[in-house]
């Protein structure tokens, strides 16, 4: 963006694919600034493992805090630490850098994680940072591919001589050419015309690569980030979501029926949050229907979306305050369409936490529950 040329920044997402021997590599690059904070979200969509970087001349920022507090909401399991710009400062400078760094990623999944020095100018350090990247690359467990496809859109445009386009990292299953899919939550169907992985055609796309497709029968005017391609009666939108939420140690208290942005996938929506039954046991417990969500508490919620979106069990959301928007704390779906019982029971705890113990037994509740 012009923009992002002027200020010096990243304004929106980026992407970039790397390739060194058997390491392949696709890079979403996202914003660092507080501002941009949304957008960072949405690119952090079905990554496998994070590039944190840190400059030698800034050291961390409260950004870097959040964003690395966002990555373990996620389920981020791995990744490596550059501090970039060191050819700028002292020997002494990045060797500070370096420790306030560990400080940072103490008891977190980028403990222990290599943390290089790097300089973009005179190229140092810069090939032991692809070795590090091909060693992460080579412990990430692959995204299954027999699942139901899903595409959760980051960007929409037109392509002369093509039509409508979009983009997105596949989070599940399969996509092949000239197949139905659904957009949802519009629920317009559409065809697929074609698919690039990485700039180049093929016949179809899975899980955990950077995906572009052609579709027929609809117009850029009517996607937006945040809508979601799958398969035709595979999922339905709601606005309704039972979850198990953590707050945050640093974050504020949340009151019953706080106003949040819920993040999920490359979308933004308002909810408001109904508190349910701490999740620990609930006989015994000093508040087991607490009336706020504390700090580094789970607890059972519902959350009621200001509009329709899709998710669906297992996905992982974040939760930011509306004003001033800071991330508070992040979740699992257990059930996308509850019915209408009540959540501060006895009754409504056994069921969420039948949910939250095993899929196994989250599918026999969830049956249960429809008949």
């Amino acid at each position: 963006l012009k923009e992002e040329r002027t200020r010096g920044i990243t304004i929106d997402l980026g992407f970039a694919r790397y390739q060194d021997g058997e390491t392949d590599l696709a890079f979403v690059d996202v914003p660092g600034h507080e501002r941009f904070v949304r957008n960072m979200l949405a690119g952090a969509t079905g990554i496998d493992a994070v590039l944190l970087v840190i400059a030698a001349d800034a050291s961390v920022m409260p950004q870097t805090r959040e964003h690395l507090d966002i990555c373990r909401l996620l389920g981020v399991a791995s990744g490596v630490v550059a501090i970039t710009k060191s050819d700028i400062v002292d020997e002494d400078i990045v060797d500070l850098v370096r420790l306030e760094t560990e400080e940072l990623v103490a008891g977190t999944f980028l403990e222990g994680a290599p943390i290089v020095s790097v300089s973009a100018r005179t190229g140092d350090g810069l090939s032991r940072l692809r070795v590090e990247l091909g060693n992460v690359a080579g412990v990430v467990v692959g995204r299954p591919t027999d699942g139901l496809p899903r595409l959760p859109i980051d960007r929409a445009f037109t392509l002369k001589g093509f039509g409508t386009v979009v983009t997105g990292t596949q989070v599940s299953g399969r996509i092949d050419h000239d197949t139905d899919l659904v957009l949802l939550p519009s629920e317009r169907n559409v065809r697929v015309r074609g698919l690039q992985v990485h700039g180049e055609p093929t016949k179809a796309s899975v899980a955990g690569q950077r995906v572009a497709v052609n579709l027929n029968g609809i117009e850029v005017e009517e996607i937006r980030r945040g809508d979601t391609l799958t398969t035709p009666g595979s999922m339905s939108p709601t606005t309704r979501v039972d979850c198990q939420v953590t707050l945050l140690k640093g974050a504020r208290e949340l009151k019953y029926g706080a106003r949040v942005r819920f993040h999920q996938g490359t979308t933004e929506v308002m909810a408001r949050i109904a508190i349910g039954p701490n999740c620990g046991a609930v006989d015994g417990a000093p508040d087991p229907f607490p009336s706020t969500l504390a700090p580094g508490v789970r607890t059972f919620v519902r959350l009621h979306l200001e509009r329709p979106v899709a998710v669906t069990r297992e996905d992982r959301f974040v939760l930011r305050t509306y004003s001033p928007p800071v991330t508070v704390a992040g979740g699992v779906v257990l059930d996308p369409h509850p019915g209408h019982g009540r959540l501060r029971t006895v009754a409504g705890w056994a069921r969420l936490r039948g949910l939250a113990d095993t899929q196994k037994t989250a599918v026999a509740v969830m049956v249960g529950q429809a008949v």
